[in-house]
């Protein structure tokens, strides 16, 4: 396969099958600060600002919880049968 059939191939990807991809197996760990937990949490109460949390996230990016603790969000994940990555 050469690079142009290969981009050729990536290229009929649409976003919602990438943001399918990784459904109900896969969860992602992303820090936050807390001034962002509103856009990503819209029903979380207000928190202080400036802390820095951990968000887990499905594969879509829907939210699932937020926690101040990297190792309580992946075990979330793990509780949940969920396979969890870690996005920078």
């Amino acid at each position: 396969m050469t690079k142009t059939d290969m981009k050729n191939e990536f290229e009929t990807v649409t976003p919602e099958a990438l943001a399918a991809l990784g459904g109900g197996e896969v969860a992602y760990v992303k820090a936050i600060r807390s001034d962002d937990v509103k856009r990503i949490f819209p029903q979380a109460p207000q928190i202080q600002p400036g802390l820095n949390l951990f968000a887990l996230l499905a594969a879509d990016g829907s939210p699932i919880m937020l926690t101040d603790s990297y190792a309580t969000a992946v075990q979330n994940a793990w509780e949940h049968e969920l396979v969890p990555v870690s996005v920078h």
